[in-house]
């Protein structure tokens, strides 16, 4: 149990975040420095690629608010730990006072509630772990939709980018210079939005796996915190003052 509280302690998710963040920040001030963004907003008449980088700033903030919400989660599961393991029965029979607030109190006081509830009976917590589960994810689930979302309209763009290509073909006068420098003109053009759109596109999708890769991992640790500290302290102290009561 004290390994899990010193990993937990150890791994609070905002500073990862924060590191991963501050360092795609500066590879853009880069890009921006060396006028490749300029140039790709300019190089695309569509607007997708800026639609794109939006996108990735709005999901990018949705992560950092759930990464400070697991951040506080994993504060309030150590401190109920602490309550349980330093004084597990004044915690046990007092419940709702003697925990502090947050989603492993909660699923405490429903270990309490359910053992008091169903008598001398095996506590099987399957169920609340599910539940525990379900409430610490929240709406993690967000930043596989909001990844597939920028690669598609990366392909999106990919694909307008070569109808532009090679719409100029249709009807093209091979005589008439002018048409053809023209079109060639249309067709770098249509080029360079299906590039920027796919690098972008791409580029933000695995960026923003990662972002959410390291709230997953936050999460995953605060449940197995969870499973330790309610089968080793809570379950088995509950089981064992049923009979006695």
């Amino acid at each position: 149990m004290s390994e899990r509280r010193v990993e937990l302690a150890g791994r609070d998710p905002l500073l990862p975040w924060l590191i991963f963040t501050g360092v795609s920040l500066f590879a853009f001030v880069l890009l921006w420095y060396f006028g490749l963004i300029g140039r790709m907003v300019a190089s695309d008449p569509t607007h997708i690629s800026l639609t794109i980088a939006l996108l990735y700033i709005a999901s990018s903030l949705h992560c950092l608010w759930r990464v400070l919400a697991i951040s506080r989660e994993g504060d309030a599961a150590l401190k109920a730990g602490q309550a349980v393991v330093g004084n597990g029965r004044r915690v046990l029979a007092e419940g709702k006072d003697a925990l502090p607030p947050g989603l492993v109190s909660i699923h405490i006081r429903d270990l309490v509630t359910k053992a008091a509830l169903q008598g001398a009976e095996r506590l099987d917590q399957t169920l609340l772990l599910r539940v525990l589960a379900s409430r610490l994810r929240g709406s993690n689930a967000f930043g596989a939709f909001a990844s597939d979302t920028l690669m598609k309209l990366g392909l999106l763009g990919t694909i307008i980018g070569f109808i532009m290509m090679l719409a100029p073909i249709a009807g093209l006068d091979t005589e008439n210079r002018e048409a053809v420098r023209s079109s060639m003109s249309l067709m770098s053009d249509g080029m360079a939005v299906a590039m920027y759109t796919t690098l972008v596109g791409l580029a933000g999708s695995v960026l923003l796996k990662i972002q959410y890769a390291l709230l997953d991992s936050a999460t995953a640790r605060i449940f197995a915190f969870a499973v330790d500290l309610t089968e080793v302290h809570v379950v088995s102290a509950l089981e064992a003052r049923a009979p006695a009561e």
